[in-house]
This record gives structure tokens, sequence and C-alpha cells, in this order.
């Protein structure tokens, strides 16, 4: 009975198709072809490797910041060059110079700058004191220790770099630039560089104009575990610089974020940050997440009179999280009562959760909190340091748009800043003296960010 359902279930399938026969290869041959698969890749590679690394990039690898400067033989010549190379050798030199040169500064930058030049000579003539060859490049060290340190520094077998390095060198072969990693930053702004954790290897291209008296640039940084990915476009930074409106006489400073994961990062990445925070403000894992996810406005403004020079604000935007937020104010409350300071008498504490000013035992005002808006998806919250803020304002009253995801704008005011000794002293005299500095920091691929900016210099 089962033989005519089978006959047809086999007239409802497709017919088969013909079969082919398949050439079958002997076994030597298969071996052959999956050797000569696996092989060709690796003779490539042998055959046409990746380039060595020239004589700038071995310095960028070797240097914690490095300056590209374009040739000027009609401006007088650099104290450096005259240190390096001794006056009258030096003024010869800078006559003939055609094509960029630079200075730089080792992982120990308290030894002084190194002088790179294009060496056109190549070996046929002699060195000057505490001078080495590197590559195409002729380099002059401060002193002798400096020349071994960076001697035993250098990889002659170094290849060509990706990433980042490919990126940035560009930048420095020709016109003004720079290039800097971790431990420049550091040098740089000293105890501010966890801050700028996202931004700890980078270049900037450098432009003058004289009509405006504006220093302007260009470029990209990125945090140390991304520089070494694949090469990137430097055309998504070309254009006009910053945007951003002067920063107003009664203010020093203003940073504004789409996250205050961005500037806490750096630090609350640290252990010995989370722990007190924890322990004697009751700051946890909890509330450590609702503080980076919330954009931000952080700004710091002069105070002409009393016990602070100036004062912090914090503003925070804080949309859906207006209970999270009240929570942890109540908590930190709870933290500062007992470390003995007081807030207005007589409040209590579900008052403490909309608005706090917090005392010494001799009435000096220390800080406190204000919401700005109690509910909604417009509540904002905002955090001080120093005196009770004399205004209320939310995020979009300066007529600044807050940064799209992941951006980042600041606007200081430089020489106002280092009048009230605010800055860190590695600075240079040319930022010091500027009247007002702008700088936008947009997302790109890779954990990359594209930099921009402008430093509007006082002749």
């Amino acid at each position: 009975m089962s033989r005519p359902f089978d006959r047809l279930r086999r007239s409802l399938v497709a017919p088969a198709l013909p079969r082919l026969p398949l050439p079958r290869l002997p076994l030597p041959a298969t071996a052959a072809t999956l050797l000569v698969l696996l092989l060709l890749p690796g003779l490539a590679l042998w055959r046409w490797p990746r380039p060595r690394a020239q004589g700038l990039e071995q310095l960028m690898a070797a240097s914690s910041l490095l300056q590209s400067f374009a040739a000027s033989p009609d401006r007088p010549v650099p104290a450096l060059w005259r240190e390096r190379f001794g006056v009258a050798p030096a003024n010869r030199l800078w006559r003939e110079q055609r094509r960029t040169w630079w200075q730089f500064w080792g992982p120990h930058a308290e030894a002084g700058a190194y002088l790179a030049v294009q060496d056109n000579t190549g070996s046929q003539r002699p060195l000057p004191a505490n001078g080495l060859r590197v590559g195409n490049l002729l380099v002059v060290a401060p002193d002798p220790l400096s020349r071994r340190l960076l001697q035993d520094q250098l990889r002659p077998d170094q290849r060509a770099g990706r990433g980042l390095y490919s990126a940035c060198l560009p930048r420095l072969e020709s016109g003004q630039g720079v290039f800097w990693n971790a431990s420049g930053l550091g040098a740089l702004v000293g105890p501010l560089a966890p801050l700028l954790e996202a931004y700890q290897e980078g270049c900037l291209s450098l432009s003058l104009s004289l009509e405006s008296s504006e220093l302007r640039w260009r470029g990209e940084a990125t945090d140390r575990a991304a520089a070494a990915g694949t090469a990137r476009s430097v055309r998504a930074t070309d254009g006009a610089a910053s945007s951003l409106p002067p920063l107003p006489s009664d203010l020093l400073l203003e940073l504004q974020g789409s996250s205050l994961e961005q500037l806490f990062r750096g630090l609350l990445s640290r252990q010995l940050i989370r722990d007190p925070l924890a322990a004697r403000y009751g700051i946890d894992t909890k509330g450590l997440a609702l503080l980076r996810r919330s954009p931000f406005r952080l700004r710091l403004q002069p105070q002409a009179s009393g016990p602070f020079q100036a004062s912090l604000e914090l503003q925070v935007a804080v949309g859906p999280d207006h209970q999270a937020w009240r929570e942890l104010l109540l908590g930190l409350a709870r933290s500062l009562q007992a470390q003995a300071l007081q807030d207005v008498p007589g409040a209590s504490p579900p008052s403490q959760a909309l608005a706090a000013t917090w005392r010494r035992e001799d009435g000096v005002v220390l800080g406190g909190w204000r919401w700005i808006g109690e509910s909604g998806p417009q509540a904002q919250l905002l955090l001080f340091l120093g005196p009770v803020p004399s205004r209320w304002q939310t995020m979009t009253t300066t007529g600044v748009q807050a940064p799209g995801s992941g951006s980042l704008w600041l606007r200081v005011r430089p020489q106002g800043l280092d009048q009230l000794g605010l800055l860190p002293e590695p600075l240079p005299d040319l930022v010091r003296r500027a009247d007002q500095l702008a700088m936008e920091a947009a997302p790109g691929a890779g954990g990359v960010s594209w930099l921009r900016g402008r430093l509007r210099v006082i002749p």
C-alpha cells in the first residue's frame, strides 16, 4: 500500500538535475593549492614590506612634544639655532634653509629642546657638537646626555606608522604644526591632564592670521589605545576656525559637553578617586553612572571680593533622571553634615534635595546647589563652589546651542586666568597673553576627535 504514496511523493519533488562529473584533484595537488594560497600573502609581505619610518617619524616616536616651522630665512635667527650650532654657523645655515625644521622634547622635557633640520649633505659635512643623523635629518641635542638618551630610544628598523602617526606626518612635514603624546600633554597642563583623557595623543596644523591677530588650528587627537588604528583622512577638519563667540568679560572659562563622561573619564577611572567619593560623599557606582551620562556646562567666574578668587558652576541637564539626582543630593547632604558643614538653619532633608547652601562654622559659604525647573524634560541642576551665583540660567539662554553627542566646546580667557595664577606654569607665553581661546572637539571614527579652534593674541 505504501508504494503508490512513495511514487506520488517522489513525483511532487523537483526533478533532479543531471549530475555533472567533477574533477577530483589528486591529494598532492590539493595540498599544493592550499600551500600556495597560504604562502602568497606572506610572500607579498616579504617582497613588499611596509616601508621603514623616515627620520621625522622616528623622532615622533621618541618625543613627547614636537613642533614644525616653515622656512623663513628673512626673519631673525632663532635663539635655539644659535645655541645648538653656534652663532656663525647658525647665521649661515638659517639663510640657506628652504624647508621645514623642527624642535622637540624627549620624555624628560626639563633637559631642553632638540633641534632637527633637513640633512642635504649626508655624511659629507662633519657633525656639530652633540649632533647625530636620524634618517634624512640632522638632530642637535642640548647636551651629550640628551644625545645619548635619544640615540638609545631611536629604532632604525621601525616601520612606517599607521593611524594617527600617518595622519599627523603630513601636517609636520610642511608648514607649522605640533604633535604631542601623553608625556608632553602632562608636562604642559600638569594636574589638568586627567581631564583631557580623550586627547592624550594628537597633532594640529597651525596658521596665523595677521589681520585678526588670531592663531588658528585644526587637527585630531585620541587616547593612546586608538593611536595605532587605521589611517584617517585629515580633510574633515579643513575649513574655517571655531565659530564659537568670544567669552564675555564676567567669565574666565566655559566648557560644554554632551556628557560628564567626557570631563571625568580620566578621574573616575582611578580607584584612588572612586573610593573617597563613595566613602566620604556617598557617590557610589550608581551615582557615577548618573554623572557620566549627563550633559553639562562648566563655568569659572572671577570674584572681585571675598575669600575666593573665582567661583565654579556646574550646570547639568537632568532630563528623565530627576528623581535619581534628588536621591544623590540627599546622600551628599548627609555626608556634608557629617563633616561639620551647615546648611540653612532649620532646613529639612526633603528640602535639601531642592536647594542647599553649605557654610563653614564661621559662616563662609563654600558651595551648594539649586534646581532650575524642578521637573520635566527641561529640568536642570546647578551645583556651585564658592558664593551663591547671582543669576540662574538654563543651558540655552546664552545663544550657544548644546554640543551634539560626543562633542565638546571650550571658551577661555587665558590672560584673565594667568592674572589670577590659575594657568599651568609650563604653558607658552603666547597662550598666557591671549585674550580669547575657543576650541571645538567633535567625535570621529575609531576613537579619534577632530579639533579646531582659534587663539586671539593681544599685540
